[in-house]
């Protein structure tokens, strides 16, 4: 056998242990320490998924601005009323009937069967009856449908034009806390 000349590695201590790399589990990774991790940030991801799909749905409002306001009917509009506008009632009331009621008042005044709709709104808080039209070119008919209805306030915005599934242009009647029985203003009887 031959010899090789002695060199510097001759002088290094052999070691009992192991020696290379070992793929052994780190000591401070325990499992339960996993499983909670993943939890929480599965938790994280399920609250932020809800949030921006509420956002998304507009369901949640991220700033104040983005809330329907009021626009003010300009000068020289003349309600008129127009049958030829598909009306969609919303009960935003605790009462039932009132969208029975309604739908029948605008019936009996010519509309068609199959323009008027209706059903209750997911808010039962709505004060004022009010009703929503999405163009300037409908505010008359808007107008002429609220002097219909008794009063009721005529909003400008485009909230419920998503929920018109036709070309035809459509108004939208939130029924308020005003047409509730025990809200309904009194009406004055004329002195004899």
């Amino acid at each position: 056998m031959q010899k090789y000349p002695r060199d510097r590695f001759d002088d290094v201590p052999r070691a009992t242990g192991r020696v290379g790399a070992h793929r052994a589990e780190q000591p401070g990774m325990n499992g339960l320490v996993v499983l909670l991790w993943s939890a929480a940030v599965a938790l994280v991801l399920i609250v932020c998924g809800i949030f921006v799909s509420l956002v998304m749905m507009d369901r949640i409002s991220l700033f104040a601005g983005d809330d329907p306001t009021p626009v003010q009917t300009g000068a020289g509009v003349v309600a008129e009323l127009d049958t030829s506008y598909r009306v969609l009632i919303l009960n935003a009331t605790p009462e039932e009937g009132l969208v029975a009621e309604v739908r029948e008042k605008l019936l009996a005044e010519g509309w068609a069967t199959g323009d008027v709709f209706g059903s209750d709104g997911s808010s039962q808080e709505f004060s004022k009856t009010t009703v929503f039209y999405v163009a300037d070119a409908d505010e008359g008919a808007a107008l002429g449908l609220a002097d219909l209805l008794g009063g009721a306030e005529v909003e400008q915005s485009d909230f419920y034009a998503a929920l018109n599934d036709t070309d035809e242009p459509q108004l939208t009647v939130v029924i308020g806390l005003d047409r509730v029985a025990g809200n309904a203003p009194a009406t004055e009887t004329p002195a004899p």
